[in-house]
């Protein structure tokens, strides 16, 4: 098999040769911007809310709306990139990113700034699977392209902690506006670029038709699930319209599946998830997203609200994670990977990170960060890190070649869509424990002055680990589908994997990045 892949090589790589290298700065320059912008918002989150008066039930939403149309429409985008050209669809993603950024700049209100998120994410969507499947075809031989996916890889993975800070420093010392128009001139110099530099192979593009309804019920049935949860925080668990939407959700994406199975050219074909391992990575990557998602909105709200960092100093104090995932994920599961089953990476890593997610539990108003908070990140970190390169690798585990692109693209629909879920539930659950405590004490609340202050902050951190209690169970269970499901031994140099491992090689970014 290698001696093929290698006799192959010197017909496609001169082809490719003039432009690659160059091309691969841009393409790199791209997901930088969306790991950035990722980030950025999380910081900018609380001043944003302040200015546009959006409220504690609708914060979410600022995270959501974007995670949930990017993770909506990913295998959509990635089958029009393969239809239309994958260098169309990256540029047209990259001025359409743009400007998207500069209305989120813009806004004036909540529904300007949730609709700018939404298309964030649409137009991320086509950017994302291009930026991908172009390296993907254009460095074909497997040397080369290791070293661009490992290049590409590193500085979009670098981006989540550049994110962090960078975000602290537009917000502190501009405007929360500039972490959206930051995303500018990022995406000029990238759509000018690629325009000038990207030669697409001619052959490389596809010819299947395009799965209308399964982009319609897929799409319909996330924000119906996602809504459902947002809901429920206001209206409760039990109220007629979210009872409705949660079985309106079920339908759709029951009917989803049914279509999927059905279609000729399916958006998301059944095979692809039917494999217990992929299933387990799939499975056991979106539930512990869930978890990190929703840790990300609050300790970003305990930071700057009850221990009043300022943005700058609460990016600094995120690093820890960053640098944990970073160790975990180059120098433990990298390292591990050919030397151990994935599983016994992937259900130890989930139960260090839910370790790390137990001591959050202990969170209180006067809780020190050094004790506390920053050893926490370091074992999240180190634990999401250690099990996320073999899931990684497993992604295209036993696939079809023809399948490597949409099994790799559901890697990141899983993650996206699991923080969307997990942003809206965990908030949910904090929200309504934060409002039985501040029931609870009443008579305190009512009685003004710092004691009342003192209870309101107490009442918010004691909703901050209410919900991180469920992150912590979930996490559990992440380990627990990792451990039963996923079976297959160490993975070899060579087999099924490696037709999908370039394409596989950044998806770890969403992880990082949120």
């Amino acid at each position: 098999m290698s001696k093929t892949a290698a006799s192959a090589s010197p017909a496609a790589v001169p082809d490719a040769d003039p432009s690659r290298w160059k091309a691969l700065v841009f393409i790199a320059l791209a997901q930088l911007m969306v790991v950035l912008d990722a980030t950025i918002v999380n910081i900018a989150l609380p001043s944003a809310q302040q200015d546009l008066g959006i409220s504690d039930g609708n914060r979410q939403w600022v995270i959501t709306a974007y995670a949930l149309a990017f993770g909506g429409l990913l295998l959509f985008g990635g089958r029009i990139a393969d239809l239309w050209g994958r260098k169309n669809a990256f540029v047209v993603g990259l001025v359409g990113f743009a400007a998207a950024s500069a209305l989120g700049g813009a806004a004036t209100g909540e529904a300007m700034m949730l609709g700018a998120r939404a298309l964030q994410g649409a137009f991320g969507a086509l950017l994302a699977p291009a930026a991908l499947s172009l390296l993907a075809v254009m460095f074909t031989d497997a040397k080369e392209r290791a070293k661009a996916f490992g290049i590409y890889g590193a500085i979009a993975g670098g981006g989540g902690a550049v994110g962090l800070i960078l975000g602290g420093f537009l917000t502190e010392y501009l405007d929360w506006r500039w972490t959206f128009f930051v995303n500018i001139p990022f995406a000029v110099v990238a759509a000018v670029g690629a325009y000038l530099v990207i030669r697409e192979p001619a052959a490389a593009r596809g010819r299947a038709s395009l799965d209308i309804p399964g982009v319609v019920l897929s799409t319909l049935g996330l924000v119906a699930l996602v809504y459902a949860f947002t809901r429920a925080e206001s209206d409760g668990w039990t109220d007629a319209t979210t009872t409705a939407l949660f079985a309106g959700s079920v339908v759709l994406l029951a009917a989803f599946v049914l279509v999927e199975s059905r279609v000729k050219s399916p958006l998301l074909p059944l095979r692809v998830l039917m494999e217990r391992n992929r299933g387990g990575v799939y499975l056991s990557l979106g539930l512990a997203v869930i978890a990190m998602f929703g840790l990300f909105l609050f300790l970003t709200y305990y930071l700057q609200v009850v221990k009043g960092f300022s943005p700058v100093k609460t990016g600094f104090a995120f690093l820890p994670m960053i640098a944990g995932m970073i160790t975990g994920s180059t120098q433990i599961g990298a390292r591990l990977m050919t030397r151990v089953p994935p599983r016994l990476l992937m259900g130890p890593g989930f139960l260090l990170a839910a370790l790390g997610m137990l001591m959050l539990t202990q969170l209180e108003v006067g809780s020190s960060y050094a004790a506390l908070i920053l050893p926490a990140q370091l074992l999240l970190g180190l634990g999401m890190g250690t099990a996320f390169m073999p899931a990684m690798s497993l992604a295209t585990h036993g696939v079809d070649p023809a399948d490597a692109g949409v099994a790799s693209a559901m890697v990141n629909t899983s993650q996206q869509v699991g923080g969307a879920i997990g942003t809206a539930l965990l908030n949910t659950i904090a929200a309504s424990a934060t409002t039985a405590y501040l029931t609870d004490h009443a008579a305190a609340a009512a009685a003004g002055g710092p004691a009342a202050q003192l209870v309101q902050a107490e009442a918010m951190v004691h909703g901050y680990s209410s919900a991180i209690w469920w992150a912590v169970g979930i996490l559990v269970a992440s380990s627990a589908i990792a451990l039963a499901l996923i079976n297959t031994g160490r993975p070899s140099a060579g087999g099924a994997v490696a037709a999908g491992s370039g394409q596989d090689a950044d998806v770890k970014v969403p992880v990082i990045a949120h």
